[in-house]
């Protein structure tokens, strides 16, 4: 398991966004390394966790629990057969494009040592927006990508390191949970009947995502020991 490449995004200007003036940081290429990997702060101030890499929409971006985004080079070779074009590493603005990792089968909490110094933990999936489809130009990308459910992690930054293209990828922490990426996206897009069961993931959970799935319990009269209003 290895890192193919680490892709930086420089703010543009596209007609496809509602972010601030209008820029995108998403189209991202390739860049040798080494490249410093920190935690940004949280979310609405902080941006990305990986130097150089812009994100220029803080409402829906960035911050310590999407520091880092990573997707497989095998999903990516999957949707290029699917629409018969070109992937290339970083298209869909992943900052990490991973060989051999089980991106999506990935345990939130689970963590990652990435080279000899990065330790990431799994935090949530991408959740794709308009900014997506307009880079992609795919007709209803927005709803395909969804019912794939391929969607690629988000991790957080346990410990700060630097990172370059060849890196090993290795499994340090796998927790004891149901919850993989895949599990976690369809819970909050196509299976929210799922949402009480992502409770399980405890503390590695980001914030958001507990108060939503918390707000869906009560909301169905459903008890979990997760939910302090259950006790």
């Amino acid at each position: 398991m290895h890192l193919i490449s680490v892709n930086l995004g420089r703010a543009t200007a596209v007609e496809y966004t509602d972010a601030e003036g209008g820029l995108t940081g998403h189209g991202k290429l390739p860049a040798p390394g080494p490249v410093r990997v920190f935690a940004p702060g949280p979310r609405g101030t902080g941006a990305s966790g990986v130097e150089g890499d812009d994100v220029c929409d803080l409402r829906h971006h960035g911050g310590d629990h999407q520091a880092v985004y990573a997707y497989a080079r095998e999903d990516l070779d999957w949707w290029g057969r699917e629409l018969e074009r070109e992937m290339p590493g970083g298209i869909f603005a992943e900052n990490f494009t991973t060989s051999g990792v089980d991106v999506n089968g990935a345990l939130l909490g689970e963590r990652w040592r990435v080279g000899p110094d990065l330790v990431l933990e799994v935090a949530s999936a991408r959740i794709p927006c308009r900014t997506f489809q307009g880079v992609l130009g795919e007709q209803a990308w927005v709803k395909r990508f969804t019912q794939e459910a391929r969607p690629g992690a988000y991790l957080r930054v346990v410990e700060e390191g630097s990172v370059s293209p060849g890196d090993t990828v290795e499994v340090v922490h796998r927790p004891d949970h149901e919850v993989t990426v895949e599990f976690w996206f369809r819970a909050f897009t196509t299976e929210r009947a799922l949402l009480p069961r992502v409770l399980a993931a405890g503390d590695a959970l980001d914030p958001s995502s507990r108060d939503k799935a918390l707000e869906y319990v009560r909301k169905q009269g459903l008890r979990t020991g997760s939910d302090p209003a259950g006790d």
